[in-house]
């Protein structure tokens, strides 16, 4: 494209000719820009277009929309020129138009978030010049009523007035179909299609009281502007939170002249992976529609059809279609058009190949042409994304780092939760059965609308077919089940991407919105009734299924392995019981960075204990109480100890206020009074002395040891007893004892020395010692402030960030639900800081600490023991100040291994890393 000098540029032209991107400009031209222009460079077929780049949707935020159609003005006529020349087509004429399709394309793949409009520049007079060039009248006038339907939605705005109704379209197009005794659109002749167009521009010119545009050009441009407003539209702004993708990326528009699928017998559309999306198998696999749009295929409108033979055959077990039928009703393309196929088959392991990754395909046959729409690196399952690295890495097609960047971190615990148990399948009855969309189990309560997903704590959203307008109610929901759509619909893809259990293509449930039931055969399912899906093997359960622990395979261990080969920081696991320690054990854990010892003293003789201390009136009092719970206390924590042998445990000393080991309503209140053999009004009045205007910065933490430094006393023999009985059964522990809530390096010095007197005196009466460190936990912003004379008196620093983020935002964790939400929509936040650590303020105040405590004590062990421990940006970024370990829940163990592999790759290679991540859509003998 000619361009004036030192002009700015923001349109980039590819396909069938000269192409000015490449794979490598992904964050100007979006994935699908840049991959439009690499698969031209290959000398793919891929029809010509151009990209608006993503820095044009910035400035189209910024600067309006009248303003930033100005400045692209010259530079999209100038590229529809080139298209114009390369098709020897003319946009806007009568006789020869030039159809046009304008999509989205963010850098990272956002499948249904945005808009896509399709057949661009049809009118009145454009569909007889159609008519005329090409001798087919039904094409010219369905591709005319998909325009208009398309442009209708996603322009104009027109659509149901209430969840409950129809789409008015969806409703014109069955009145149509039943008038005509026909069950797809395909069987609907040119007349009914003309007709149907002008019905549909009635509804257009109802809803929006004006007629439907007919000039291209304002089409295109009220197309283009309406892509760029899609960035900001509520469902790419959920799954931007979702997924962390920042809003100023933006997105790009890709304008494409139209190929057409509808154009008869040896015309078509499809999507296929390069591999299997659910397994990762290395099988290329797909479906297909003829005299289709490429809508048609995802959007569940009709039964697709598989693109191989083996995937067709396999369709048909799974479908319970009988081989006759199949090979009658739904042949492979690979049987129906073979030497389409074989085109397609080619072009699918180059790209494979070149990309090095599982590809995720769009292509158009118009009357036997092949051409390309997009290639993408595909939405896979956790188990797909194991197995497809580790099996490119076993073919020598990628190194061990590229196997581990190709990994997404928090899709790795789909793998480590429960699936159903075997003997209990056997015995459920099946209701239905679908195809095995997104694998793993699901059980819930049937809900039909997905802003209602969540109205029971477990639900399964069932829906006809999904739209984007679904996405929060999926990720919501336990499990997603559809009547409609195959392996490639938006349902399966979006499920896949999130890790959800989903079920497609049930066509023998008869859901009916307006009366919320399913109907199957004889019976009928309410809302609310219980189902359960096996997104594994297709099956609709009714009612609940056993679950069982999930098996890990040699892929993942692969994974692992390799992760721990690769980073520099340990992982330990936030646990109490020895029930968690297996698990933490068992999920890669190198020891327990939180003990959270209030967490044991919350049932059965425990509780009754800790309220004798708290209805205490004097020291004595509180003793005895406190003897009593100590020899329980100590065998919970040999528990512990024994579990995690040969490993570090921090031990937290108490740490809530007291209020929370007492009941605040008057029945429970009566029931303590009975088993604590005291009056009520002696129950109500400690709890009015215990009441707190703001408990969560009150009395608690260090300032309960302080108060009643008995407590403190108590626990530290506990810990060391129990440590010291362990040692006379050979066992080795380490026992990490921290104080909670350290503000002043006077807390910390008064409850270390009681720590050690008491530990000094264990050791006397014992006659013999352990190895032990007393440190604290970093949680008050002016802890960070003078972490230099904290380090004076600690033998470790364990940063508490979910106090430290509330205490510098000054936000109460228990109230900012209220508010949080709408900080994030409307940009103040870029994510919940409780959720993901905020490295611009608080991340800040926790590398200060960390410089400062190592500016007295270089070899200070320093971790993180906040729910951020297993968030994968909050690893890198604890990687990244040099903290010794993170420490998170054991089913968040494997993420915080990975995440703290893939952020020592990043930091030891930063050139090559970066590039080669680019190209990715997204021994211990004592304590360390």
């Amino acid at each position: 494209m000619v361009r004036p000098k030192n002009a700015i540029v923001r349109v980039y032209s590819f396909g069938n000719g000269a192409t000015d991107g490449s794979a490598a400009m992904k964050n100007l031209l979006g994935s699908k820009g840049a991959n439009l222009a690499e698969m031209s460079n290959l000398g793919i077929p891929v029809p010509p277009g151009f990209t608006i780049t993503t820095e044009t949707c910035l400035e189209y935020n910024q600067l309006g929309k009248d303003k930033v159609v100005s400045l692209l003005m010259a530079e999209v006529k100038l590229a529809i020129a080139t298209v114009e020349k390369r098709m020897g087509t003319t946009f806007g004429s009568d006789e020869n138009p030039c159809l046009l399709s304008v999509r989205s394309g963010s850098r990272i793949s956002m499948p249904g978030m945005m808009d896509t409009i399709l057949n661009l520049g049809m009118n009145d007079n454009s569909v007889e010049g159609l008519i005329a060039k090409t001798g087919n009248p039904r094409f010219a006038w369905d591709t005319y009523r998909r325009f208009v339907q398309m442009f209708a939605g996603v322009v104009l705005n027109v659509g149901a007035t209430s969840k409950e109704d129809q789409n008015p379209f969806e409703e014109i197009i069955e009145r149509y179909k039943k008038n005509k005794g026909v069950d797809l659109d395909v069987e609907l002749d040119a007349v009914d299609l003309k007709q149907m167009v002008f019905d549909f521009k009635a509804v257009c010119e109802v809803q929006t009281g004006a007629p439907f545009p007919e000039n291209p050009w304002d089409q295109l441009w009220a197309s283009i502007t309406a892509v760029f407003d899609s960035w900001m539209n509520p469902r790419a702004i959920y799954y931007r939170g979702m997924h962390q993708i920042p809003e100023e990326w933006g997105t790009a528009v890709n304008v494409q002249a139209m190929v057409f699928g509808n154009m008869g017998g040896t015309s078509g559309s499809g999507v296929a992976f390069t591999r299997d999306a659910s397994t990762g198998e290395n099988i290329f696999n797909g479906e297909y529609l003829i005299n289709a749009q490429g809508e048609d295929v995802v959007s569940g409108v009709r039964t697709p059809q598989q693109i191989t033979l083996t995937g067709s055959k396999k369709w048909a077990t799974l479908a319970g279609v009988s081989e006759e039928n199949r090979k009658i009703k739904y042949p492979s393309l690979e049987e129906l058009l073979p030497n389409t196929f074989k085109e397609l088959n080619t072009t699918q392991a180059l790209l494979e190949r070149h990309y090095n990754d599982m590809q995720d395909l769009e292509f158009t046959i118009q009357e036997g042409k092949f051409w390309m729409l997009q290639t993408r690196n595909g939405k896979r399952t956790a188990a797909a994304m194991v197995k497809i690295a580790v099996e490119l890495l076993s073919a020598g097609l990628i190194d061990e780092k590229r196997a581990l960047l190709m990994q997404e971190p928090s899709k790795i615990e789909e793998l480590l939760h429960p699936v159903f148990d075997n003997e209990a399948i056997k015995v459920a009855e099946v209701l239905a059965k679908g195809l095995p969309a997104s694998p793993g189990a699901a059980t819930g309560q049937i809900v039909f609308f997905a802003d209602e997903a969540h109205k029971y704590s477990d639900t399964i959203l069932v829906r006809i077919e999904t739209s984007p307008e679904d996405l929060e109610g999926m990720n919501i929901a336990k499990g997603i089940l559809t009547a409609r759509g195959g392996m490639t619909s938006h349902a399966a893809v979006v499920a896949r991407g999130m890790g959800k259990c989903c079920v497609s293509g049930a066509e023998k449930i008869n859901i009916s919105y307006k009366n919320r039931t399913i109907t199957i055969g004889s019976q009928i399912l309410n809302e609310g009734d219980w189902i359960s899906l096996n997104g594994t093997t297709g099956e609709v359960y009714k009612g609940k299924i056993k679950n069982k622990e999930a098996e890990l395979s040699a892929d993942f261990d692969t994974i692992m392995n390799l992760a721990d080969k690769y980073r520099t920081m340990r992982v330990r696991a936030n646990a109490e019981t020895p029930r968690e320690c297996q698990n933490a054990l068992k999920f890669g854990a190198e020891g327990i960075g939180l003990c959270r010892t209030e967490h044991m003293f919350f049932e059965g003789e425990r509780l009754i204990r800790i309220r004798e201390m708290i209805l205490s009136t004097d020291e004595i009092g509180r003793r005895e109480a406190l003897n009593k719970l100590l020899p329980i206390h100590k065998n919970d924590l040999k528990d512990v100890l024994r579990a995690m042998k040969n490993l570090p445990v921090t031990i937290r000393l108490l740490d809530p206020p007291l209020h929370e080991f007492i009941p605040h309503d008057i029945i429970n209140q009566k029931e303590m009074a009975l088993e604590m053999h005291v009056s009520l009004e002696t129950i109500i009045q400690k709890v009015e002395s215990l009441k707190e205007f703001n408990p969560m910065l009150g009395h608690r933490g260090c300032r309960l040891g302080i108060t009643y430094p008995e407590i403190t006393e108590m626990q530290a023999r506990a810990i060391i007893e129990a440590a010291l009985e362990l040692k006379t059964e050979g066992i080795t522990t380490y026992p990490e004892i921290m104080i909670p809530l350290i503000g002043t390096v006077k807390e910390l010095k008064l409850q270390k020395q009681l720590v050690k007197n008491i530990i000094e005196k264990v050791f006397a009466e014992k006659a013999n010692s352990v190895q032990y460190l007393v440190g604290t936990m970093i949680e008050i912003p002016r802890a960070c402030l003078i972490a230099n004379e904290i380090a004076k008196e600690a033998d470790f620093f364990s940063f508490g960030t979910n106090d430290l983020t509330q205490m510098g935002f000054g936000y109460s964790r228990d109230d900012a639900g209220k508010f949080l939400p709408i900080y994030i929509e409307k940009g103040i936040l870029k994510s919940d800081p409780f959720q993901v650590l905020d490295q611009e303020g608080i991340g800040q105040l926790i590398e200060m600490a960390t410089i400062k405590g190592r500016s007295y004590d270089p070899t200070l062990k320093i971790g993180i023991c906040g729910e951020h421990g297993g968030d994968p940006s909050s690893v890198e970024f604890c990687h990244q100040i040099g903290m010794d370990y993170v420490s998170c829940s054991p089913f968040r163990i494997p993420i915080a291994r990975l995440a703290a592999a893939q952020a020592a790759l990043k930091q030891r290679l930063p050139n090559q890393v970066e590039n080669l991540y680019s190209c990715i859509e997204k021994e211990i003998s004592a304590p360390i």
